[in-house]
C-alpha cells in the first residue's frame, strides 16, 4: 500500500515502528514521524504507560528508522510555522480508503473530501437525536482503518461524544469490563463480535441500562445473534451496509422502522439504489439483481487503476458493489450474498449466507463458512466448513438440521469440521482462503 500511494510520510506507533522499517525500503516515504501510546497523556501517566509497554510487557521491538522524528517534536516543529489555509474543494482527494481484500488484491478507493462529510451528514439524519453529546459515551471496537469505524469517529467527532477505542476487541474478557465501566450509549461490532460478547458469561452481567443504539455491518448479521442481543439487552442490533468504495453505509434500518429480519435498510438520505444485471440493465421487481449506488458518498474510482475503475461503474455513474440483492415493496433491501461467492448449483443460484445464517441456528454450531467446490455432475457444490460448540455435533445431525430448512440443491455436499475458520483483521471470514 506504500508503494501503491506514493506516500511521502509515514506516521507509525513505536509498536510497530520495527514492521515499519522493514517496509520502508523501495518506497516513496522520505519521512517518518514516531509517536507512543502515552505521547498525548498528562505526565506521570504518560511515563508510567510508555515504560510499562517497552519494559514490562514488551511490546515495543527494537528498531531503527534514520532520521525518524518524535511526534511530540512534530508538534512542536509545527506551532511555530505560520498557519496554512486549506485550499482543497470538495471534490479534490481527501485519502485512499484501501479495500479489505476479503474478494482479492486490495484496492485504494480514493474517496473525495464529499464523501466522509456526505456520509456524517446523512448518518446525523438517522441516528443524530438518539444521543446526547452531553452525556452519552460512544465505544467504537473495530480498528479506526476499517471505513465503518472510521465514519463513525468522523461522527462522534462532529457531535463532541465521548468516544472510548478499543485497542484489541480479541480481548474478550477486558472489552466487557470496559463495556462495564464505560456504561456506553451507542455500540457497534460485527457479527462475530456480538456473538463472542454473548458466549461469555460474564457478559450477562453487565448493566445494559444506558444502551440505546447498537449498530451492526461488515458481515450478515445472523437471526440468531440478533435475537439473542435483544433478549439480553433489550436493545436491537440495527443493521446497515456499506463499503471502503462508498464512505461506509448507504443504507441503515431505522431506528423506529418495522426493520423486517435480515434487511439492511433504507437507502440514506442523498443514496441512490438500483439493482441490475450483467449488462447494467435494470432488474425486474422483486428480482434478485447486483446492489449499485450514486451520490455524493461514493468513491471517484480506484488509485492508479484504470481498467479496475472502469469495472466498476454502470452507465450513468452507478458504482457496482459487487453484492447481489432484492428490494421489497417497502423500500427495504436484503443482501443475498457477495457476486464473487454465489455458487451456481445445476444452474441455480445458491448463496453462502443463507446457508450459514441456517447453520447457525443450531445450538451447537459457534460458527460456519460455506463455499463452492467444482462438481462433475452440477458444476458446482456446496462445501460447509463448522466451527463447534459441542464436540459431540456429528455431521450426520447436521445434514439433519439442513434437510429441515434448506432445499435439495442448497444442501451441503461436503462437511468439514475446524477449530477455527480464517478471518480479516476486523473478523469477516475469509471464504476466498477456505477455496
Amino acid at each position: 500500500q506504500l508503494v501503491d500511494s506514493g506516500a511521502k510520510l509515514l506516521i507509525v506507533l513505536e509498536n510497530f515502528g520495527a514492521v515499519a522499517a522493514e517496509a520502508l525500503p523501495g518506497t516513496s516515504v522520505s519521512q517518518v514521524v514516531t509517536t507512543r501510546v502515552g505521547d498525548m497523556l498528562s505526565w506521570p501517566k504518560s511515563l508510567l504507560v510508555d515504560m510499562t509497554l517497552k519494559y514490562i510487557r514488551k511490546m515495543i521491538p527494537p528498531f531503527r528508522i534514520d532520521g525518524a522524528v518524535r511526534w511530540k517534536d512534530a508538534l512542536a516543529d509545527g506551532a511555530r510555522l505560520p498557519r496554512v489555509e486549506s485550499v482543497a474543494g470538495p471534490d479534490d482527494t481527501a485519502q485512499l480508503q484501501y479495500t479489505g481484500g476479503t474478494t482479492g488484491l486490495s484496492k485504494g478507493a480514493v474517496l473525495p473530501h464529499r464523501a466522509p462529510i456526505a456520509n456524517v451528514a446523512s448518518a446525523e439524519l438517522c441516528f443524530g437525536r438518539l444521543l446526547d453529546p452531553q452525556t452519552d459515551t460512544v465505544m467504537i471496537c473495530l480498528p479506526v482503518y476499517h471505513i465503518a469505524a472510521y465514519s463513525n469517529l468522523l461522527f462522534n467527532m462532529a457531535h463532541g461524544f465521548h468516544t472510548v477505542l478499543i485497542t484489541n476487541p480479541r480481548d474478550i474478557p477486558l472489552l466487557i469490563a470496559t463495556f462495564a465501566r464505560t456504561r456506553p450509549a451507542f455500540f457497534s461490532g460485527v457479527n462475530t463480535l456480538y456473538d463472542a460478547l454473548l458466549n461469555h458469561p460474564d457478559f450477562a452481567k453487565v448493566d445494559f441500562s444506558g444502551l440505546r443504539l447498537c449498530l451492526q455491518g461488515g458481515t450478515a448479521l445472523r437471526r440468531s445473534t440478533a435475537e439473542r442481543w435483544k433478549a439480553l439487552t433489550g436493545v436491537a442490533v440495527i443493521e446497515g451496509y456499506g463499503l471502503s468504495e462508498t464512505s461506509a453505509a448507504i443504507t441503515y434500518n431505522r431506528p423506529a422502522g418495522s426493520n423486517p429480519v435480515g434487511s439492511i435498510g433504507l437507502a440514506l438520505a442523498e443514496v441512490e439504489i438500483s439493482l441490475r444485471d450483467e449488462a447494467g440493465s435494470l432488474v425486474a421487481v422483486g428480482e434478485a439483481g447486483e446492489l449499485c449506488a450514486r451520490g455524493p458518498q461514493i468513491t471517484t474510482g480506484y488509485w492508479n487503476q484504470p481498467e479496475e475503475t472502469a469495472g466498476a461503474f454502470f452507465a450513468g455513474g452507478w458504482f457496482r458493489t459487487g453484492d447481489i440483492a432484492r428490494v421489497d415493496e417497502q423500500g427495504y433491501y436484503y443482501i443475498l450474498d457477495r457476486r464473487k461467492d454465489m455458487i451456481l448449483v445445476s444452474g441455480f443460484n445458491v448463496y453462502p449466507n443463507e446457508i450459514e445464517d441456517v447453520v447457525a441456528m443450531h445450538p451447537g454450531v459457534l460458527e460456519a463458512a460455506a463455499i463452492g467446490i467444482p462438481d462433475e455432475k452440477c458444476g458446482e457444490a456446496v462445501r460447509l466448513v463448522v466451527v463447534r460448540t459441542d464436540a459431540t455435533l456429528t455431521e450426520e445431525a447436521l445434514r439433519a438440521h439442513c434437510r429441515q430448512h434448506l432445499t435439495g440443491y442448497k444442501q451441503p455436499r461436503v462437511i468439514e469440521f475446524r477449530a477455527s475458520l480464517p478471518k480479516s483483521a476486523v473478523g469477516k471470514v475469509l471464504r476466498r482462503e477456505l477455496r
